[in-house]
């Protein structure tokens, strides 16, 4: 799961301007969520990258 969240915010770094603070709370976010993915039985990274990338992109973080 650690890989797959290093991957996203990789990507959000690159997409979206923002403050470390930002950064951080996304991470949070992601990480809580992937977390939940993960017990209901997901285990690609690959899809889990995706999702989170689309979770962010949900939550309103611009530039995704």
């Amino acid at each position: 799961m650690e890989a797959a969240i290093d991957r996203i915010m990789q990507t959000y770094d690159l997409l979206v301007n923002r403050t470390t603070a930002a950064s951080d709370e996304a991470r949070a976010k992601v990480t809580e969520y992937l977390t939940t993915l993960v017990e209901a039985g997901e285990t690609d990274p690959h899809r889990l990258t995706v999702c989170g990338l689309t979770y962010l992109r949900q939550l309103g973080y611009t530039g995704l």
